[in-house]
């Protein structure tokens, strides 16, 4: 069968890295070393898919502005401590694998900077498959379609043949802007029902089931 689609851009966080647990717990643990309300589980996971700024701003409104450089410092520093011990989640590598032996073109749209990426791609042994990837610090922030928009510029793919995979409202609101398809992942930072409300083409368990709605609908 022909394929659906020649572009397939991944979301990192709570997508193809197991860190939604250790993202929140950093957001947490720095408004606490530096005696802020610490926002609850929900409102951190929230977050996760924006930019920093964006998301700290978000989940910790009552930071003094002079005060938001040592939180994202304080955030950055729990965050790196822990970041080499994150794993994939189980089935993504070889997910990513098999998709790029079989000729798609792959990316990754990230809230996370440019460096912090890097270093998630050199640790996981990810970096050699995706041909493209926009972070929250190059470009605007999800939900704005710019990553998309880029990436597909780049790749001269259009809407029409690209997938974009993620695990929160943030992912699939970017790929609605950009008028491009999508399937959520429900191992993530969002809620079910909150994922289901955007009308993505699927909603997946985990990456076995990925891969079975990839081979028959991509």
């Amino acid at each position: 069968m022909s394929k659906r689609y020649d572009l397939i851009v991944f979301d990192w966080d709570g997508t193809l890295m197991d860190s939604t647990a250790a993202i929140a717990g950093s957001i947490q643990a720095a408004c606490r070393g530096l005696g802020f309300t610490v926002p609850d589980d929900q409102t951190a996971r929230h977050v996760i898919g924006l930019g920093l700024d964006q998301a700290l701003r978000y989940a910790v409104p009552d930071a003094p502005e002079a005060k938001r450089p040592d939180l994202v410092a304080l955030y950055r520093h729990h965050f790196i401590v822990q970041s080499e011990a994150i794993s994939l989640y189980d089935g993504a590598r070889e997910t990513i694998d098999e998709l790029h032996s079989a000729g798609y073109l792959l990316a990754v749209a990230t809230g996370m900077s440019r460096a912090g990426l890097e270093r998630a791609l050199n640790n996981s042994g990810l970096k050699k498959y995706f041909h493209a990837t926009r972070t929250a610090d190059v470009t605007c922030s999800k939900p704005n379609p710019a990553m998309l928009l880029e990436l597909m510029e780049e790749l001269a793919v259009d809407t029409r043949r690209t997938l974009m995979v993620g695990d929160t409202t943030h992912d699939l609101l970017m790929a609605q802007n950009a008028k491009v398809d999508a399937v959520a992942v429900l191992h993530g930072a969002h809620l079910p029902e909150q994922l289901r409300a955007l009308k993505p083409l699927a909603l997946v368990e985990d990456f076995t089931e990925l891969r079975t709605w990839l081979k028959a609908n991509a």
